[in-house]
Parts: C-alpha cells; sequence; structure tokens
C-alpha cells in the first residue's frame, strides 16, 4: 500500500522534533536508517539510546498486531514511539493487544510511548500541518524526551533540588560525584572543603530525590542517577546564560522551551540580577531564581566541573 501523504508528514515530524530539541545542547541527535521501522533515530550523550517509531495511518486491525510486534521485539530501542490516527476501533485495537503484551512483555511494554493524532487530519492543509506539529512537539518533548533523554526529570525535581538551603553544594556534590564517585561523607567533605554534616545532610537529600543511586536502601557509595546527570547538564547551560553566552543574543529556544516544561522559567531572570550569596536580591518562593543562585554561586567557587554542550 503507498504511504499516504498524513504517514509520511506524521513520520518524518517525529524526526525533526526530536532534531530540533537536540539543539538545546542537552544531547546530541543522529538520524536512523528506516529498515524496519518508519523512522528512528540515536539520541547520544554519554550514552546511546535509540529511538525507533512506527505510524498508523490508513492500516487498522491486524496491522496494529505486526507494528506493536515490530516495535517491542526490538531489545535495542530505549523508546517504542507509536504514532496513531485517533479513532474508536484503533484505540481499542491496541487495548487489545497492549492487554495481552500485558501478560507476556510487561518489561518491553513499559518503553511504548503512543501518540493520538486527530483522524481529521489533513497533511495537505497548512493550518493542519501546524497544528499537529505544535501538538506532536509538546507531548514528545513531555512524553518521551523529558524521560529518555533526561532521565525523567520533572517539575518537581527541579523545585525539589532547588530548595536546597546550602547555595552551590548540591551541583558541587553531583559533580564530584560523577568525577571521583562517593567513598564515604567524610572523605568528599574534605575534599570539597565543606562542613561535615551540611555534606551528609545534603548527599542524603539528594539520594531521596533520585538525583544519587546507591546499591544500598540506606544510601552510601554513590553515583549519580540519569537524572542527576541532566540536572547538571541544564545548570551548564544556566551557566551560559548567565554568561552571556547560551547562543545567538544569548538565546536557544530549544532550551527555552524545555526549561519551561520543568518549570524554569530563566529569562524572567536578567542576568544582571544579584545571587551570590551575601550580595542577593531573589525572591527565595521562586524555584528558577534559587536554582540560578546555585549556579551562579558554584561557578564563582569554580567548584564544578561543568558538562560541555552536547552536538550532533
Amino acid at each position: 500500500m503507498a504511504e499516504s501523504a498524513e504517514h509520511a508528514y506524521l513520520s518524518q515530524t517525529a524526526l525533526k522534533i526530536m532534531e530540533s530539541a537536540s539543539r538545546s545542547q542537552l544531547f546530541g541527535y543522529t538520524e536512523g536508517q528506516r529498515k524496519r521501522f518508519d523512522f528512528s533515530c540515536d539520541l547520544k550523550k554519554d550514552w546511546s539510546k535509540v529511538v525507533a517509531g512506527q505510524t498508523l495511518w490508513k492500516h487498522g486491525g491486524d496491522g496494529i498486531d505486526k507494528d506493536l510486534r515490530t516495535l517491542l521485539h526490538e531489545q535495542d530501542i530505549a523508546a517504542a514511539v507509536y504514532i496513531a490516527r485517533h479513532e474508536s476501533s484503533n484505540r481499542a485495537r491496541l487495548a487489545e493487544v497492549t492487554q495481552d503484551y500485558q501478560k507476556t512483555m510487561r518489561d518491553s511494554l513499559s518503553r511504548l510511548r503512543v501518540f493520538w493524532v486527530p483522524a481529521d487530519f489533513d497533511a495537505n492543509d497548512e493550518g493542519s500541518r501546524i497544528t499537529i506539529r505544535e501538538h506532536l512537539k509538546e507531548e514528545i518533548t513531555k512524553d518521551l524526551l523529558l524521560h529518555v533523554a533526561l532521565g525523567g526529570l520533572t517539575s518537581e525535581d527541579v523545585t525539589r533540588f532547588a530548595a536546597s538551603r546550602r547555595p552551590s553544594l548540591p551541583l558541587k556534590l553531583l559533580s564530584h560525584v560523577k568525577k571521583h564517585g562517593y567513598r564515604s561523607h567524610r572523605h568528599a567533605a574534605k575534599t570539597l572543603d565543606t562542613d561535615l554534616n551540611a555534606l551528609r545532610l545534603e548527599a542524603e537529600r539528594l539520594f531521596v530525590r533520585g538525583f544519587l543511586q546507591s546499591a544500598s536502601l540506606q544510601g552510601g557509595e554513590y553515583s549519580v542517577t540519569d537524572r542527576g546527570n541532566a540536572m547538571l547538564d541544564i545548570c551548564s547551560r544556566l551557566r551560559d546564560y548567565l554568561n552571556g553566552n547560551l547562543g545567538v543574543d544569548n538565546k536557544n529556544p530549544d532550551f527555552e522551551h524545555i526549561c519551561k516544561l520543568l518549570g524554569i522559567d530563566y529569562p524572567s531572570i536578567p542576568i544582571t540580577t544579584r545571587l551570590l550569596i551575601g550580595d542577593t536580591d531573589i525572591d527565595i518562593q521562586n524555584p528558577t531564581a534559587l536554582l540560578l543562585q546555585h549556579v551562579a554561586q558554584a561557578d564563582a567557587d569554580g567548584s564544578v566541573d561543568w558538562p560541555e554542550p552536547y552536538y550532533s
């Protein structure tokens, strides 16, 4: 069956959205070969995660079985994306198929992300294309890229990270653990030249909040989680913003879009704002301002190995 204009547009748009998001410099992007899938790409940081997808437009019924079987039996992909025409028969069939997979392939099913497109979408209508592109951009960024490329980071995570009463210490600690590991509270406190009790409390806080992980349920020998690495990457780009070199005219629309989904409205804080300890005029009820204070203080202390931007 010939590929419809809608089918082609949706597949191409999914790739363009992920490629555009990579211009945030939070991860790299490489388009993959289609082979068995309608679209695929490789998202890269210090890891490589393959995203592959199928598009359902004209075919239904057994076609849904085939699409999901193709996606879910592929073990090397981090996320299986299904962009589907929103019809009651398609939803019902998808529910039946996924119910069967719940019994036999629960782990594989957890990688599935389904994005529904209105059945009246017309790829030949410019207004319809714009509407669907914006809809998919919001949904794919929020439900796919934040989970796959940014470790499942949420706006609540950002608020809790920023809420630390020890400016710069959360970033110093994440950077230290990433580079050197974590032998003990005492060793880390000495290396970072900080109060032992404050260091211990901050390490335990970051562990509970999911930025650090440990083989022990009680914590101890920590390592940085994907969420913690994503927080370091975001703060590194926020440092670029404070230093006036985030991009052309100190702007990066794709980074700004991701940040807004995470509740970080950094353009609302002028780079001339006083953020350092003892020289501050920030709103302590504003998570963005508190996060920027952590960044500014860590930058002034010279205590963090800031991650470089990721490029395609």
